[in-house]
């Protein structure tokens, strides 16, 4: 379906859930076009933040936090570390375990994508100025909370 076509469908037609994965595509697409010249994509930038978030995380919580299985994050950490952009170290506690924490360059690519994410923000949902951003990321949070939950009765 083109753009026109769909901007002359109804939106009462369209599911919550299909909007929401169009945005999240459209996101992403245009989150991996501005990290190019960081040479990291959208997946090892969550990743970041989640190591941001706590100081000396182990990869198994990272992989607990953003959904992706542990090999998946053990391979999108050593490429974070090849660039110098993250630092893993024993845990002292669990020698099987890495602590892993960001690196000065790691913390800049991480507010340069901070400025990437405000410019989306900007473009996307400030615009058209139908909601405020603060209110729009509180109904947004309740609705992740609530699919966290209803996923986790399902394990």
């Amino acid at each position: 379906m083109s753009l026109e076509e769909f901007k002359q469908m109804d939106a009462k037609d369209l599911p919550v859930g299909k909007l929401i994965a169009m945005i999240s595509r459209g996101h992403t697409i245009f989150i991996n076009h501005h990290l190019k010249e960081h040479d990291i994509n959208s997946t090892q930038l969550h990743l970041l933040f989640e190591i941001a978030n706590q100081s000396q995380i182990n990869q198994e919580m990272i992989a607990e936090r953003c959904n992706i299985n542990k090999g998946a994050v053990a391979r999108s950490i050593k490429k974070l570390e090849e660039k110098g952009l993250v630092v893993r170290e024993i845990d002292e506690n669990n020698r099987r375990q890495n602590k892993v924490s960001l690196t000065k360059k790691g913390q800049q690519t991480l507010d340069d994508a901070a400025k990437i994410f405000n410019m989306w923000e900007d473009e996307v949902i400030l615009q058209k100025g139908y909601v405020t951003k603060e209110l729009l990321q509180q109904i947004l949070k309740e609705i992740a909370i609530k699919t966290i939950e209803l996923n986790k009765k399902r394990e």
